[in-house]
């Protein structure tokens, strides 16, 4: 039996490009921390392989794939539709009530979606987080961009179904996208809260799903007319940043008048939570890899 040869071979490296390969340090640091943007920015094609690779993930091995970005605020339209048709559309609403409730349902399924998949963003990159070292911000970031795509899916159904029931969009049509950044935005920010918190404590997991249903129903918008809920009412659903971002785009995609005091509570909040979001996570992060 012939003894196994070991060959350690060395292969020299110039100094020159040695030099150039960035050297990041890795220090333990306690308290509040900024956003380190440029840090970020460093590592945008790990965020966009990470957005793309969840894409991918959500669709393989399916039979319908990206058919089912398409499905779910369809049949979910129909149901509100043959429900609510009759009690929340008024027989003489500019807007026939299925395009109303689709207009409305699309950015909800943006943000529910985008909220859910940051959430749980950690927990299900373990394996990353404690191996590899880079900027932990980037999971959830990524989460919520793969969630632009059945967003972009979506819209062209809702594009169809305008040119179907006759509804030609206003000037306004270019806002869309702008309401729909600070939608995403806001998904991140509480999604990063709760992702962070998920890790620590992983009841929460359990309860972001029932929570994400009450407000869905918490959001008229979706469903009702403005004048529905009353002057308290709409006071009250101020507080509420996805109400805000969905009346306005509806307003954005079907021609109406934007509620520019909902819209500016919904950015100033969205805002806020992101901050208040990003900074928990920040601080909590160095954590991570030892309790996930």
């Amino acid at each position: 039996m012939n003894a196994a040869v070991r060959i350690d071979a060395y292969i020299p490296v110039d100094s020159s490009v040695a030099a150039d390969l960035p050297v990041t340090i890795l220090e333990r640091r306690c308290g509040w921390r900024v956003i380190d943007l440029a840090e970020l920015w460093k590592y945008r094609e790990l965020l966009g392989f990470l957005a793309w690779r969840d894409v991918q993930v959500r669709y393989k091995q399916t039979v319908l794939g990206a058919a089912w970005a398409v499905l779910q605020p369809v049949a979910t339209m129909v149901v509100f539709s043959v429900m609510l048709g009759r009690v929340a559309g008024a027989a003489d609403a500019a807007i026939p009530y299925p395009v109303f409730v689709f207009a409305g349902l699309l950015p909800w399924m943006f943000f529910s979606g985008a909220l859910n998949a940051a959430s749980q963003s950690v927990i299900g990159n373990q394996n990353l987080v404690t191996k590899v070292y880079f900027p932990r911000l980037i999971i959830p970031t990524a989460a919520v961009a793969a969630g632009v795509v059945d967003f972009l899916i979506a819209s062209a159904v809702l594009l169809l179904l305008m040119l179907v029931y006759g509804v030609w969009p206003g000037a306004g049509l270019f806002a869309a996208p702008l309401i729909a950044a600070g939608l995403g935005i806001a998904a991140l920010g509480i999604g990063t809260l709760l992702c962070a918190l998920t890790v620590a404590y992983r009841d929460v997991r359990h309860a972001i799903p029932f929570f994400v249903q009450l407000w869905m129903f918490a959001t008229p918008a979706i469903y009702l007319q403005a004048d529905a809920v009353g002057p308290t009412g709409r006071a009250l659903l101020l507080l509420n940043p996805a109400n805000g971002f969905i009346v306005n785009f509806r307003a954005a995609m079907l021609g109406g008048a934007f509620d520019l005091p909902a819209l500016a509570a919904a950015v100033g909040i969205g805002a806020a939570m992101l901050v208040v979001g990003c900074l928990y996570f920040r601080r909590v992060e160095q954590s991570f890899a030892d309790v996930i």
